[in-house]
């Protein structure tokens, strides 16, 4: 490298990092944003001006910025791409000075520290591959001449504004929004939202001018609404919504130091606290900074449709001949609804609850046309307290809800044009809102919609087979109306402090009061409210093979209606919070305790040894059909107390009966797995001579073979054995589950032979949410009512060999394990354990238990 060019570099490193600095160290504002994206443009035109001089290019060649950088915005660490536009009939590849000129300025980009992505074309290739290519079509849409000669950049002008076919470029950058917000599950609203790509984000408002500028209607917001595309109001609100998407992706790379789009939990406190928010009020300032990107995206995304449904009738031409009369204030136009005036709810505002209830009645119609977004969108001020309280608008929103089909998208577009959080003012509280549990990823709004979408699932027929028995109890239960209005109030009073089931339970009873529910369905709805996160409770962290835990859990629902309802509540609830929280074992266990519910509720006296019985008779039918001898099980089940068969289901027991029943006696451990019959992840058999760090030794297998365990039912037979069952999955192993079960028997067996010392718990990688939002841990150590055994509840946030850690702790102190439910939400754990022991009974070393424990499941430092 040459001293000039060394100079060079520090002087656009030097002179990058003042303009990054100012503007990090002055007030954040839309200007701020907007000058700091110019400054660094010419920053770049001028460095990259230099180094195509030092090259010695031909003349009659062109440097052109193209993409984000040839509108002249440049984030701190954006792409810089170029085109070097050549003349027709010149051969830039052909070895000879033009091919080395080429390279010695691509090069010296680089070694100056300018990142750049280049191609090197001519006018007509610049057509060709635009042609076949959208994403090349757009880049050359903002071409901005650096250096060269006009007459080319002007003739590339012209053949590409020749070439372009705004329909075809509509249609296509309309399917290329389409499939990236579904990338992004069609939601602003993740809580690591990606403030480029998202819907609503950056992207949104790009994609828009593009379109504009390929049929020639304007380049800026102002020139949009001076074509009558939009109004002068919502061209400031674009501007105003673009400003600050863009001061914060400019922080956001400023603070990453590298290109980085994702509001990462990393990153939000840091970028919130450059914008000046402090937490205040039970607040953070990540959470105050958040809220205002999602308001800022919401807005993005209504301007988006009604700015993108006028363009698409400016280009392709309007639709009048496909009007169709609804009734006096709409009509369907292009399967569109739109109202039949601009001042409809000006005049007639109960005219706005009736716009989502037409939307479901009307078959055909698949959204809103332009003209009723934006009258909905200037209506917003007309929805008042008195428009809340009109007894019309109540009796429209309880149709809406009773409506027999539509209500997800209703909902959806309710909440999108800000009508729903208008009308549910203590909805309007939780839009934007966070989650720092652990487990939710969609903010409080969205996670509502989510579980009112799966509820009403439930009742849709094409949807059955997702969840059969939901949709079996589902076709059963007479109102499904209740079930919406409790999904929307479930956790409507998040983020207030206090318990938000009660607080969201008040909610509920003063909306059904308000709304005229009847005393009986006003009763479930708050019940659902308030209980709605019983089931999973129980389920998880309860004994189910004890009598009383059904007992009390079926005197808590009442009847059949209540518990129905509740379980159906609890699958969608758990379903809406993130796709990695459920799986078929927790669905197993909220179905079990349902039908233990139900029988209870029935009138069914708990009688144990009745249930054994018939448990056994079938597990013999099952050996039966599976050719076993007869008493096969015999020499395995006289060795068992009652607690096993209560614990157990035919299944299990039919099956560890052949394959222990010649083991029984067995000096070396014994492993048998199978693919689970729930349906997901393995069933693994241990049978072994009992010792104190056995359960230990297994937890620490499954860790470090990268398993996760899902339950464990552990036994100790009459004659000194542990008989324990493990459900496990493998979300990381990339085999099918039927390949991992001679690896695990294999494995496991031989870990549980060696009789070394037991190794270090492994420690994985913290994720970066559990990083950015620490869960403290939470030990609770109490006695059952008989003093015997003890319950051993852990909450803290999952990692890598958190199990095996605790079971060390455990097996250090002699402690028993006699049942362990593991339930994993997210990237949290609810951990209880049935458990005694001799040092159970002193108040010291229980203690130091507590202690050791609460070392073990730490975060590490």
């Amino acid at each position: 490298m040459t001293a000039d060019l060394s100079e060079l570099r520090r002087q656009f490193k030097s002179g990058k990092q003042a303009l990054i600095a100012g503007f990090m160290q002055a007030r954040p504002t839309v200007t701020s944003a907007r000058q700091l994206m110019g400054s660094l443009a010419l920053h770049v035109d001028g460095t990259l001006q230099q180094l195509w001089a030092r090259a010695g290019l031909p003349g009659e060649a062109c440097l052109l910025a193209v993409g984000g950088y040839g509108r002249g915005e440049l984030f701190p660490h954006s792409d810089v791409d170029v085109l070097l536009l050549l003349p027709d009939g010149v051969e830039p590849y052909q070895p000879g000075p033009l091919k080395s000129a080429i390279e010695h300025f691509v090069t010296s980009c680089w070694d100056t520290g300018l990142e750049i992505g280049s191609s090197v074309r001519t006018v007509d290739e610049c057509v060709h591959e635009a042609s076949g290519d959208v994403t090349i079509q757009t880049a050359l849409l903002e071409a901005r001449l650096l250096v060269g000669p006009k007459p080319l950049y002007k003739r590339f002008e012209q053949a590409l504004r020749k070439a372009m076919d705004a329909s075809a470029f509509l249609r296509a950058k309309t399917l290329e929004m389409r499939q990236r917000h579904t990338k992004y599950d069609e939601t602003p609203y993740s809580l690591e939202p990606n403030c480029k790509e998202s819907p609503g984000g950056l992207r949104d408002l790009q994609l828009l001018i593009w379109i504009a500028r390929a049929a020639g209607l304007g380049k800026t917001w102002p020139q949009l609404a001076a074509k009558g595309l939009i109004t002068p109001f919502e061209s400031r609100q674009l501007q105003r919504n673009e400003g600050l998407l863009s001061l914060i992706r400019a922080r956001l790379h400023a603070v990453a130091g590298r290109r980085e789009d994702r509001l990462v939990f990393d990153l939000q406190t840091a970028v919130a606290t450059s914008f000046g928010y402090q937490a205040q009020g039970g607040q953070r300032a990540s959470e105050q900074l958040m809220r205002r990107y999602y308001w800022a995206a919401k807005a993005v995304s209504q301007l988006n449709q009604v700015l993108l449904l006028n363009l698409e009738e400016r280009i392709n031409g309007s639709q009048q001949d496909l009007l169709r009369p609804i009734n006096a204030h709409f009509v369907e136009r292009a399967g569109m609804l739109e109202v039949l005036s601009d001042d409809l709810y000006e005049r007639q505002p109960q005219a706005i609850l009736e716009t989502f209830l037409i939307y479901q009645q009307t078959p055909g119609i698949k959204g809103f046309s332009a003209r009723t977004l934006r009258a909905l969108y200037n209506a917003r001020e007309l929805m008042d307290g008195a428009w809340r309280r009109d007894p019309v608008n109540r009796r429209l929103f309880l149709q809406i809800l009773e409506q027999k089909e539509g209500h997800t998208h209703a909902f959806r577009l309710m909440n999108q044009t800000s009508v729903l959080g208008r009308y549910l003012w203590v909805f309007r509280r939780i839009v934007g809102q966070m989650q720092h549990d652990l487990f939710h990823v969609y903010t409080v709004d969205q996670h509502i919609l989510m579980v009112l979408r799966n509820v009403r699932r439930f009742f849709i027929p094409e949807h059955a087979h997702e969840y059969p028995f939901c949709s079996q109890l589902a076709a059963q239960f007479e109102k499904p109306h209740l079930l919406y209005i409790a999904a929307l109030f479930h956790d409507v009073a998040k983020g207030r402090g206090g318990d938000h089931s009660d607080l969201g339970a008040v909610e509920a009873r003063r909306f059904c009061r308000a709304h005229g529910l009847s005393k009986q369905d006003a009763e479930l709805v708050v019940f659902l409210v308030q209980h709605h996160l019983t089931l999973s409770r129980v389920a998880q962290k309860e004994d189910l093979s004890d009598p009383e835990v059904v007992q009390s859990f079926a005197r808590k629902m009442g009847d059949a209606r209540h518990l129905t309802a509740l379980y159906l509540l609890t699958v969608a609830d758990i379903r809406g919070t993130s796709p990695k929280v459920w799986n078929a074992w927790k669905g197993k266990l909220l179905e079990d305790l349902y039908r233990l519910a139900l029988r209870a509720l029935g009138g069914a006296k708990p009688n144990l040894d009745a249930d054994i019985e018939a448990r056994k008779q079938e597990a013999r039918e099952k050996l039966a059909l599976l050719s076993a001898l007869p008493g096969t099980e015999e020499p395995l089940w006289k060795t068992l107390e009652l607690s096993y068969f209560a614990r157990h289901d035919a299944g299990d027991l039919a099956w560890h009966a052949r394959a222990l029943w010649r083991h029984i006696e067995s000096a070396v451990p014994v492993v048998q797995a199978r693919p689970s019959p729930v349906g997901e992840g393995l069933q693994v058999l241990v049978y072994a001579p009992d010792q104190q760090d056995l359960f230990a030794r297994i937890c620490g297998y499954f860790d470090m073979a990268g398993f996760n365990i899902l339950d464990a039912k552990v036994h100790t037979t009459r004659n000194g054995y542990a008989l324990d069952t493990f459900q496990v999955i493998s979300p990381d192993l990339d085999l099918e589950q039927r390949d991992l079960v001679p690896l695990v028997e294999s494995k496991l067996s031989q870990v549980l032979k060696d009789q070394g010392p037991l190794p270090e718990p492994r420690r994985g990688r913290l994720s970066r949410r559990v990083k950015s939002f620490p869960f403290t841990p939470r030990i609770a150590l109490k006695p059952d009512e008989k003093a015997q055994r003890w319950l051993l509840s852990i909450s803290t946030s999952d990692r890598a060999g958190l199990l095996y850690a605790i079971a060390r702790v455990l097996a250090r102190h002699g402690i028993n394990l006699q049942l362990a439910k593991i339930s994993t939400l997210g990237e949290r754990v609810e951990d209880t354990f049935l458990v005694d022991g001799p040092a159970l009974q002193q108040n010291k070393l229980q203690l130091q238990i507590e202690s050791e424990l609460l070392d073990a499941v730490s975060i590490p430092q």
